[in-house]
């Protein structure tokens, strides 16, 4: 169960022993203040993830007058004052305007993404002689045209052109052009979800299996808002049972119309999958009847053979964690019917069709909302499963 923002290490706070005669020294007076610092970053780092708290908004501004002349060009931006929170739990108070040239060189002819973070600076790694009784905890701007630190604080991005063009703000803000400031993905500090919910869709040799990749996302969309317990990742992945990759994955979603056929390396990256907590969803429309039996005999190979939601205990997790289903919903005028032996979800009625933009914009809100609803539920029990199964084996985190 990966999350982009790992959890403070596991390990025990040091504090000075107080006692009447106690000599302070400076190194001594640094550590009892240490300590209270230290536990508040990690009091936000357990509850919390980082993210911009308010304002550094980035603006296009004509270079500085005070900058030479060489250096006059379009391509100045000014930061607002603001306040972010790394990784760490520090801080980052911007307390001024602050202007910023985005000097990267698209070295050939295609696009560069640059992006423009923020990072917090502690004084005391700083080389300074000042010898002041206060010092400011401060910060640092940067460019760049690769992924990110995990402690930088993403403030904007910005696809440069080839050459020497002018940076400008977007005539829409929601799908900026070349050379827009684009500030849709901001991450804004707010409260540490239960996990982020990983899923990918499992590519074979159907030539249907991709069809409703586009919806994955629109669910993985729709976690945070309709259950902040639980967030999705940006995007779905796509892998197939020969890759090791597999187990970054909490679920992997499998869709099309022909039998599943799989070769002995697969079938035993799926064994070693499913044994570590891992759920492969089978999402088949209602005429996919190769894919459905194919799917039940996987199972009888696997010695667990599918039962029907209705054969299960009426308080299932599917049908109630974290929204309760009586009746399953009614995609496409048909019934949805699930079938699951706890490692494989056989969902026939293809439920993902439902989970996003049908072509004609046709679907009904309740539809999607209702589909929506029990994919999270399908979701929240794969994350659920391998956390369950993952605290009942060895764990090596306090060894960081």
């Amino acid at each position: 169960m990966s999350h982009p923002f790992p959890p403070p290490p596991i390990q025990p706070f040091e504090r000075l022993q107080a006692s009447d005669g106690l000599l302070i020294n400076a190194e001594r007076w640094r550590k009892a203040h240490n300590y209270h610092r230290v536990r508040q970053n990690t009091h936000y780092q357990c509850l919390n993830q980082p993210g911009i708290v308010c304002g550094l908004g980035v603006r296009d501004i004509p270079a500085p007058s005070k900058v030479e002349a060489k250096y006059r060009d379009g391509r100045w931006v000014q930061i607002q004052p603001g306040i972010a929170i790394d990784l760490a739990g520090n801080l980052i108070v911007v307390p001024a305007p602050y202007d910023f040239p985005i000097d990267l060189e698209v070295a050939n002819t295609e696009p560069l993404m640059v992006y423009l973070t923020v990072s917090y600076i502690d004084p005391e790694d700083l080389r300074t002689r000042d010898s002041r009784d206060t010092v400011r905890e401060t910060y640092r701007f940067d460019q760049r045209n690769s992924t990110l630190d995990i402690s930088e604080i993403e403030i904007c991005r910005i696809l440069l052109e080839p050459g020497k063009k002018e940076i400008t703000q977007p005539t829409d803000a929601f799908f900026p052009g070349y050379n827009n400031i684009n500030l849709r993905y901001r991450r804004l500090a707010q409260a540490r979800p239960h996990a982020i919910v990983k899923l990918a869709q499992l590519n074979h040799s159907d030539a249907g299996c991709d069809r409703n990749f586009f919806n994955l996302g629109y669910l993985l969309q729709s976690i945070q808002p309709l259950y902040s317990y639980l967030q999705g990742t940006e995007e779905a992945g796509q892998v197939t049972l020969s890759e090791k990759n597999i187990q970054e994955y909490d679920i992997l979603y499998l869709t099309g119309q022909q039998a599943l056929s799989f070769n002995d390396i697969e079938l035993d990256n799926l064994r070693k999958y499913l044994s570590t907590g891992g759920v492969v969803l089978v999402d088949a429309p209602t005429d996919a009847v190769p894919l459905i039996e194919s799917t039940h005999s996987l199972a009888e190979q696997l010695k667990s053979p599918l039962k029907t939601l209705a054969e299960q205990r009426r308080d299932h997790p599917l049908r109630t964690q974290p929204f309760l289903f009586a009746a399953l919903p009614i995609i496409n005028q048909r019934p949805i019917e699930i079938s699951t032996n706890g490692k494989i979800i056989l969902v026939t009625g293809d439920l993902a069709s439902a989970w996003g933009l049908d072509k004609e914009l046709a679907l009904p809100r309740l539809m999607i909302r209702t589909a929506q609803e029990l994919g999270i539920n399908i979701l929240n029990y794969a994350w659920k499963r391998r956390q369950l199964i993952g605290l009942q084996q060895e764990d090596d985190t306090g060894k960081w």
